[in-house]
């Protein structure tokens, strides 16, 4: 099976420059481009046979340009979404510093109504299993996201411990394309970005 684990277009967070995380910011016409641009490189390269997304606005709109071109049904799931940043989201990143300041807590724990690290590994665990075990071996999945739950599904993928500090960077509508057989996980290309816009 392979995984295309894509990360939506540029949002209206990014110009605003607000955290965005559980903040339902859509895509710029910049991101649309990204998007479409991306789509057009996967449907002249792959045979996609469904498109899971994040239920985030970006994330919805990024898969429906994946949609448009490709034909692929459309999987729309909340466990996709990205952490839940609690009360900080869309607030100015100099507002929430001196309202919020960054505190460290326990894996299992949070602060500011936040999502702890332990439960939102949690959700990329349970939809690595969903995507392998719900599809064929022969399928080629999509599935559009957001960064930080493409953080986590890497550490999921490769079974890494909760608390690695492993980054793994994606630009705008960029694609990581994973293999699974059997108990092979391989990582094909990372972080491949079809597009200059």
């Amino acid at each position: 099976m392979k995984l295309l684990i894509i990360r939506h277009g540029e949002s209206e967070a990014d110009i605003l420059d607000v955290h965005e995380g559980r903040a339902d910011f859509a895509l710029t016409e910049r991101g649309h481009c990204q998007a479409d641009a991306m789509s057009e490189y996967v449907c002249q390269n792959y045979q996609i046979a469904k498109i899971y997304h994040s239920t985030l606005k970006r994330a919805k709109q990024t898969a429906e340009h994946l949609a448009l071109k490709t034909g692929a049904p459309l999987i729309p799931d909340e466990n996709l979404m990205e952490w839940n940043n609690g009360l900080i989201a869309g607030l100015k990143h100099s507002v929430a510093d001196e309202k919020y300041p960054k505190m460290d807590v326990p894996v299992h724990s949070s602060v500011y109504e936040q999502e702890s690290m332990l439960t939102f590994r949690y959700r990329a665990e349970y939809m690595l299993s969903k995507l392998i075990s719900e599809n064929d071996a022969e399928d080629t999945i999509a599935v559009v996201t957001h960064g930080g739950m493409i953080n986590q599904l890497y550490r999921a993928f490769f079974k890494m411990p909760v608390e690695s500090e492993f980054v793994f960077c994606t630009g705008d509508a960029g694609i990581h394309e994973w293999f699974v057989k059997e108990n092979s996980r391989i990582l094909i290309r990372a972080n491949f970005v079809p597009h200059n816009i």
